[in-house]
């Protein structure tokens, strides 16, 4: 819905006008208005408990098989175990039932674990203690008990257990501190205000005699919004009504800071609160390499379906003639010639289906589990993602997404906290063009007094900080003589409290605020006292911010961002300044401009007006507010400039550079101001000084409209891309977009369908952009940007990375979340896939341990459906040879162990320790990072499944040719039809293991040890399974069979000559390939051999 409409609906019912709907009535310690205010309508609200989990201990097993088989494999192997159990199939229930259920098994426990720790995480929240106000006194309960309407107590450094309205605090000005953290990232201090008439309740006896309702909005998610009013009821009294803001309302998961405590009331609760608003329900991500397995399952179901219909048709067909029916020896026989013969087709077909079920790759499933689950210990091991500050590593809250890491296009980032250390250091000033650095004077210049005292005194005034509570003025006289590090200062501006503490080093302190009048320690050691007349907010449109003091004459003082301050200046050394700014900011330091202003007393008088009538309008006060500061702000003598630095994190810069160099497009998606993000994106190296910005800002739509804007940047980047192509040099973009334009982009409109969606404008133009800054993004924003580039045609792989309870929502939107560690809590990190201690660590982490796991998996894949192939094919080609009789062509043990033991363990270990290139040239090497799934393409999958089905004609009619002729041992004894199907399985199993030996490149004494051990406990299974008379064995047809095939001369001969054959076609095309057209990975593999 359009908040700005019910704004202006609000304020008409403020004045006195229609009522409006989609509201609520909040009654304030659940008291009715007198009879004669309105009528008391109870509403019911939801409780205060937060629910993050996904199940619960009734829903866990329904839900949870419900979604794990919506997997296609796990679906269609439950249909394959049911066959098994109701017809007679040639194998056993038990060869496809137990893979099943341990696959089944494993992942429920896995997924109820991560879920109990999600419930446990709930109950530590819902069961923290609050205090409330019942009848005079204070009660303490848990926080899920809160209801709509309670007045609940918060002392210092507590968390807010719901959104609450401020109703009064300790502070004699009714204001309180507060730290939104968790909530928008920033852990500066915010300033809240009571409503006038009732911050004089101070007791909980006098806030329980409050007799008052609100009436607001519905709940939604917009941090930064809050419309509303109070009625205030007294006896004898008309009811007094006044206006509720954003900057009343406290919200759940900030904390109260520098305030003893506060009186509130519940106004959202439990899921409805702001914060909770925020959050996207956690819903199970599904890699890409999923996905391409099922496809592939798809096609080879397709395939199994083909070759049993073939089977079955060919069947009836060679038994059309009377000669080739059943033998007489099977029992069968009458009775199925008793069955109609659509019944006995449809049970041969599922029967070839069973028989041929082993083409599907169960234990792939299984491997894959054990693989994801196993590899994610190599990132929780890894000493280079340890920090040793925090005392943490790296963690893994989820192993299904391992290979994602590697085929990440587009990575979103926090910027507070997660690029930076938001830790701001005040640098340098420049006064009339000549630098002042703290303890030193630069070019050894004395300035004039007056402009030298003005520029100080300017910065010592013009803000909004505050001295903490228990500093006392001589307690901060006493620390600067000492020479304390400590900071006396909070604000809701980190760059404020750098820039104050900056004069306080150049030698003027600010002392306080007390009874409207600011006070200054000069470098005389003398305090000079000024009235504060009025403050001239900062926002992001003016770019500035302004005071209005008094000493003995009326001084505006203004500091703001270049662009804003040089338009109004008249007098002053521009150019000097100017020049600085710019050096300053090629450097990456965030610069402010200072002026200021003489004001007689008939001009004061006539600000004074021009802003009172703004403020007390309640329709359109903010455009009131702004052309009223417009009027007042002119007309500057330019005093100076400021430098602040604000620290990114160790190698951010280093990080971001590598990852754009892998191709990958960098976003950053922050709640801070468009030029403190800006300098941020220039510092970290995400725009260049060649970069050309392209801004989508809500000043610049309000000076055109979104279509021309829109518009006029995509003919922008469209020209520059008709150009790349000829041999002018490229031109390098970046864009920067607000929320509120974001709002305009995403939000459809008559006027955008006749002239093409913006949606689809702002992603063309965002395609040819090599970084892109979104600021002033709600949480709920941020989820939506990522959204919109997953859902874009390209359907590429996104990650978010961040380190607040903001950025929780586009944590669970993108393919891969990741957390940080870091001072904002542990929200991110709690919610994310994964958990790094710091922005550095996301190198390593998609640049080496995700190209790895995407190497390994893939090869794991394609591996298991090129062994299968090899495996089942000759079973198929062997019906033709036996009148289609579902003869099996391999013993059953062989049938069973193939997949779970002769070939599962190499390419298992193969998948968790492969390295194909050293960690060393990944890390130097960014480039070399694997384009788009481009190993699980359908040309890959295509080859590999041809050279499986090469393989297996080599296998079957390479055995059937060679002993077609010498087909007598020395003995005289013929060979038999288990002794052809073990001579094929054998060729099978030496040349599929050999075929992951020739594709290893990291070879370990590991490698060895279970590669040679494979092939050799299948010789001592087969010498001892043929060997030894078993007595529960209800037949024994494989009884010396190996050991007679083993005796014979050309056995050995086909074996190794069909293995070589198999092997050849491989080995040519990878000679030739890395000699004709080799790959950046296989030149990269050449150097380090090289070296």
């Amino acid at each position: 819905m359009d908040f700005s409409v019910l704004r202006n609906l609000i304020s008409r019912y403020c004045a006195g006008e229609e009522y409006w709907v989609d509201s609520r009535t909040v009654y304030i310690g659940h008291k009715e208005p007198p009879p004669a205010a309105e009528a008391y309508i109870p509403q019911r609200y939801p409780d205060n408990r937060i629910v993050s989990s996904k199940y619960t201990l009734w829903n866990f097993i329904p839900k949870n098989l419900f979604e794990q088989f919506r997997r296609i494999a796990n679906f269609y192997f439950l249909l394959i175990f049911l066959v098994q159990l109701i017809i007679d199939t040639p194998t056993s229930p038990v060869t496809s039932g137990l893979p099943l259920f341990f696959v089944i098994t494993v992942t429920a426990i896995k997924q109820g674990y991560e879920d109990w720790l999600r419930h446990k995480a709930d109950c530590s929240i819902n069961e923290c203690p609050v205090d409330m106000v019942q009848q005079g006194m204070v009660v303490r309960t848990q926080s899920s008990k809160l209801r709509v309407g309670d007045v609940v107590m918060v002392r210092e450094d507590e968390t807010f257990p719901c959104d609450l309205i401020l109703l009064s605090t300790s502070r004699g000005d009714g204001t309180c501190y507060v730290t939104t953290t968790s909530l928008d990232g920033e852990s500066s201090h915010k300033t809240y205000y009571a409503v006038p008439d009732t911050m004089a309740f101070k007791t909980e006896q006098e806030v329980d005699s409050l007799h008052a309702t609100i009436e607001c909005e519905q709940p939604q998610p917009d941090l930064y919004k809050f419309v509303g009013r109070i009625n205030i009821y007294k006896e004898r009294e008309d009811s007094i009504a006044r206006p509720l803001g954003a900057e009343n309302l406290l919200l759940r998961g900030a904390t109260l800071k520098n305030t003893d405590h506060i009186y509130a009331v519940a106004i959202y609760t439990g899921m409805d609160t702001k914060m909770a608003l925020n959050y996207q329900s956690k819903s199970q991500k599904r890699s890409a390499v999923e996905k391409s397995m099922n496809a592939f399952l798809i096609v080879y179901l397709c395939i199994l379906i083909s070759k049993a219909v073939i089977n079955t048709v060919l069947k009836y067909a060679w038994q059309w003639s009377a000669d080739r029916d059943e033998p007489w020896y099977n029992h069968r026989t009458e009775i199925d010639r008793e069955r109609h013969v659509v019944i006995r087709a449809f049970t041969d077909f599922l029967a070839f289906m069973v028989l041929f079920n082993y083409i599907i790759p169960v234990s792939m499933y299984v491997t894959v589990e054990m693989q994801k689950f196993l590899g994610s210990y190599f990132i929780a091991w890894d000493k280079d993602m340890y920090d040793e500050e925090l005392g943490v590593g790296a963690q893994v809250n989820t192993s299904d997404l391992n290979e994602e890491l590697g085929q990440v296009e587009y990575v979103f980032t926090d910027k507070t906290g997660t690029l930076t250390e938001n830790n701001m250091e005040f640098i340098e000033c420049c006064v009339d063009g000549h630098v002042y650095i703290p303890h030193a004077i630069c070019n050894g210049q004395i300035l004039s007094a007056e402009h030298e005292d003005l520029f100080f005194r300017a910065l010592c005034l013009c803000h909004t900080v505050q001295v903490k509570e228990e500093e006392t003025v001589e307690s901060i006289k006493r620390g600067i003589h000492l020479g304390k590090p400590t900071s006396f200062y909070i604000s809701s501006s980190p760059d404020e409290v750098a820039l104050v503490e900056g004069m306080k080093r150049l030698g003027y302190t600010y002392l306080r605020l007390k009874d409207s009048h600011m006070e200054i320690l000069n470098k005389d050691d003398e305090i000079e006292r000024f009235e504060l007349l009025h403050v001239l907010n900062f926002d992001s449109v003016r770019r500035r911010m302004s005071v209005i003091v008094k000493s003995r004459e009326y001084l505006l003082f203004c500091k703001g961002a270049d662009t804003s301050i040089f338009p109004r200046v008249v007098s002053g050394k521009v150019e000097q300044v100017r020049a600085r700014v710019e050096q300053n900011a090629v450097e990456g330091l965030r610069t402010l401009c200072v002026a200021y202003r003489r004001l007689s007393p008939a001009e004061y008088e006539e600000a004074c007006h021009q802003l009172s009538d703004a403020k007390l309008a309640l329709k359109d006060r903010e455009q009131r507010l702004a052309q009223a500061y417009d009027l007042i702000e002119r007309d500057f003598t330019l005093l100076g400039a400021t430098a602040v630095e604000d620290r990114l994190q160790e190698k951010a810069a280093d990080t971001i550079e590598s990852l754009q160099k892998a191709g990958m497009k960098v976003w950053v998606l922050t709640g801070d101001k468009m030029e403190t993000a800006a300098a941020t994106c220039y510092a970290s190296k995400l725009f260049r000084r060649s970069t050309q910005i392209l801004e989508l800002t809500k000043k610049r739509t309000e000076e055109q409209s979104l279509h021309d804007v829109l518009f006029d940047l995509s003919r922008t980047v469209l020209r520059q891309r008709s150009l790349s192509g000829l041999s002018v040099e490229c031109q390098d973009y970046g864009l920067i977009i607000d929320g509120a334009t974001l709002s305009a982009v995403l939000k459809p409109s008559p006027e955008s369908s006749g002239s093409g969606n913006y949606r689809e404008i702002f992603l063309e133009i965002s395609r040819n952009c090599s970084a892109v800054l979104c600021c002033r993004m709600a949480p709920l924003q941020k989820a939506q940007i990522v959204k919109l580039i997953k859902a874009s045609k390209e359907h590429p792989i996104t990650l978010a990375i961040g380190d607040g309870a903001n950025d929780v929502s586009m944590i669970l939107e993108a393919h891969v979340g990741i957390g940080i560690m870091g001072k904002e809590g542990l929200q991110a990190a709690r919610n994310s896939d994964y958990a790094i201690p710091k922005f550095k660590h996301l190198k390593k982490m998609l640049l080496v341990h995700g190209h790895f796991y995407y190497i390994r998996i893939a090869e794991l894949v394609q591996y298991f459906f090129y062994k299968n192939v090899c495996f089942i094919f000759p079973q198929f080609l062997y019906q033709f040879f036996c009148g289609f009789s579902q003869q099996p062509l391999y013993d059953t043990a062989y049938l069973t162990l193939y997949n779970i033991s002769f070939t599962s363990l190499p390419i298992l270990l193969y998948s968790l320790i492969e390295k194909h290139v050293s960690i060393e040239t990944l890390k130097r090497n960014p480039t070399l990072d694997v384009a788009k799934n481009a190993l699980l393409r359908w040309p890959v999958f295509l080859y590999w499944t041809c050279l499986g089905l090469f393989n297996a004609c080599i296998f079957f009619f390479g055995a059937y040719f060679l002993f077609d002729n010498t087909t007598f041992t020395s003995n005289g004894q013929m060979f038999g039809n288990w002794t052809f199907g073990t001579l094929v399985f054998t060729v099978l199993v030496f040349t599929v293991t050999l075929k992951l030996a020739l594709d290893t490149h990291h070879w370990t004494w590991i490698n060895h040890f279970v590669i040679w051990g494979s092939l050799l406990f299948y010789v001592i299974f087969s010498l001892l399974w043929g060997g030894i008379i078993w007595p529960f064995l209800n037949y024994q047809r494989m009884y010396y069979v190996f050991m007679q095939m083993l005796s014979s001369g050309p056995a050995w001969l086909g074996i190794i000559l069909l293995i070589t054959i198999s092997l050849l076609p491989d080995v040519v095309k990878k000679v030739l390939c890395r000699t004709l057209w080799p790959t950046a990975t296989e030149r990269a593999q050449v150097g380090r051999t090289a070296t």
